[in-house]
């Protein structure tokens, strides 16, 4: 079954065609992070702009790579050739998301998506883009945490713990079996990705903040190795790799007998010591992300053994940074699963691979079918 799977909530125009929910034939996607960098942040009018010039190339051009005109009878695949539909050949529905995201970007991509429904006579399938990120750990792609890169020997199993973290959002989510998703925690202020925008904006790093910061902290001298505490996992020193040498001291917000998240205290220390200056850039900068990457991987392994999850999933734009998935490993008893960094932030292939078990399981939307701006996957 071939999906194609159509992604416009925020600032990526992503279109891609995937094979039961796994195999990606094609993967497109259009980038305005040079656009917005200029404004240090996401412009939701001229985000919705931008999708509505690039959506119908990106599509195109996903079609023409997934090269559907493989399938089917030569015969069949020659007349569509000369009617000039042969891209279509093969499609079984169209998978798009429909919330939660900007409301003008996530309307461009749902009245494509219906459009292609309509005059293909395919089947449409609304998707939580929330959901979506999750399901890019069940796409077949090289994955590397802190080893070499590897091909993931088959889908995750079940249930999962997912650590949704992206500019918008950031929470724990269990996933109990495909379509069954109950929310843990959630951020009660700035998303982690949010937190690193801002945080990369006051050290004038600029947009977008994540990779910015990952570069900066590098560049910070390495110190002694640290052994951790399994016993006590809000008080786990970072790994058993080298570790950030000694640097600016900043808060963990660990909202304990909660699964929350909480980054705006972290943000404002960061603040006052770029007003006081006198700590070198670097230093800041690993010592911000050290802080927010120790939250992430203590709530997450937490919650992945209170609620006995056979693994835990990373998903979500900030699910590239290579120091979270160093430490998530290090620490974690459980199986670590996260996608290649090109496929944690926004894309049609993890569209696809969502709508194919949407689908699998008898779900479709009618051409009636609205945009959510704020729905997110719900609790229970």
């Amino acid at each position: 079954m071939k999906i194609l799977g159509i992604e416009t909530s925020c600032d990526e125009t992503g279109a891609a065609v995937v094979e039961d929910g796994r195999r990606i034939l094609a993967n497109v996607v259009a980038s305005q992070a040079a656009l917005h960098a200029r404004y240090g942040g996401i412009v939701p009018e001229l985000a919705s702009r931008k999708q509505v010039e690039a959506i119908i190339p990106v599509v195109r051009a996903a079609l023409s790579e997934a090269r559907l005109d493989r399938e089917g009878p030569s015969h069949y695949v020659g007349a569509l050739a000369r009617a000039g539909q042969v891209e279509w050949a093969g499609l079984d529905a169209v998978a798009v998301v429909n919330r939660p995201g900007l409301a003008g970007s996530l309307l461009v991509g749902v009245s494509v998506a219906k459009a292609i429904a309509f005059g293909r006579s395919l089947p449409l399938v609304a998707v939580n883009h929330l959901e979506a990120h999750i399901y890019a750990n069940w796409l077949e792609a090289e994955v590397s945490l802190s080893t070499q890169p590897t091909r993931a020997s088959g889908p995750p199993a079940l249930p999962a713990l997912a650590l949704v973290v992206s500019g918008g959002h950031s929470g724990l989510i269990l996933m109990e079996g495909h379509g069954a998703f109950r929310t843990l925690g959630r951020t009660r202020d700035d998303a982690a990705g949010e937190a690193f925008d801002k945080v990369a904006r006051l050290l004038g790093l600029g947009f977008p903040g994540g990779p910015a910061i990952e570069r900066a902290a590098a560049q910070a001298q390495l110190g002694p190795s640290h052994t951790p505490n399994p016993a006590r996992p809000e008080a786990i020193p970072l790994n058993t790799q080298p570790t950030r040498a000694p640097g600016p001291s900043l808060p963990r917000a660990w909202l304990r007998g909660s699964h929350d998240f909480s980054f705006s205290g972290l943000k404002t220390a960061v603040l006052r010591l770029v007003q006081q200056g006198g700590w070198p850039l670097p230093e800041l900068a690993a010592a911000f992300q050290e802080a927010v990457v120790d939250v992430l991987a203590a709530k997450a392994i937490r919650a992945a053994q209170e609620q006995g999850a056979a693994c835990i999933l990373l998903a979500g734009g900030v699910a590239a940074n290579s120091r979270l998935r160093q430490v998530l490993e290090a620490r974690s008893p459980l199986p670590v699963r996260a996608p290649p960094a090109a496929l944690c932030t926004d894309n049609g292939a993890m569209v696809a691979a969502c709508g194919y078990f949407r689908l699998r399981s008898g779900e479709t939307a009618g051409l009636n079918l609205d945009v959510l701006p704020g729905q997110r996957i719900a609790l229970g």
